[in-house]
């Protein structure tokens, strides 16, 4: 089992940057591939950002690619996904999930192939 906790939403202005962490319980942190995802009302939940056990690998949406940053710091059980230049498209409910199965350098981008998710947070960009 594993439980997720995500923080660091909230609302900010267009160019404006934010910090998303997630905290980790239960697993070993350091086994397992983590992700970002987020869902805006009325459409799919989509791939945002994803990292690989070791933090070696990671693997971005184009959407977010350049901006976005993600990290983890697995002595802390801890993944962050630093926003930056944010834009009012970014707005959604942004959730951190862990790919339990995932041994290698390779990113999981589908929701499906995640086996733990959090509760989300909000993170809402105004123009």
């Amino acid at each position: 089992q594993v439980q997720l906790v995500e923080s660091g939403g909230g609302l900010v202005q267009a160019g404006d940057s934010l910090r998303l962490s997630c905290a980790a319980s239960g697993r070993t942190f350091s086994s397992y591939a983590m992700g970002w995802f987020r869902q805006a009302p009325g459409k799919e939940r989509e791939f945002v950002a994803g990292i690989n056990w070791s933090g070696g690998s990671t693997y971005y949406a184009d959407s977010v690619k350049g901006r976005f940053t993600i990290s983890r710091d697995n002595a802390k059980n801890t993944m962050y996904l630093r926003m930056n230049s944010l834009k009012p498209e970014d707005t959604a409910v942004y959730y951190c999930a862990a790919n339990i199965g995932s041994f290698g350098p390779y990113i999981q981008t589908m929701p499906r192939s995640y086996d733990y998710w959090g509760q989300g947070t909000q993170v809402t960009v105004s123009s």
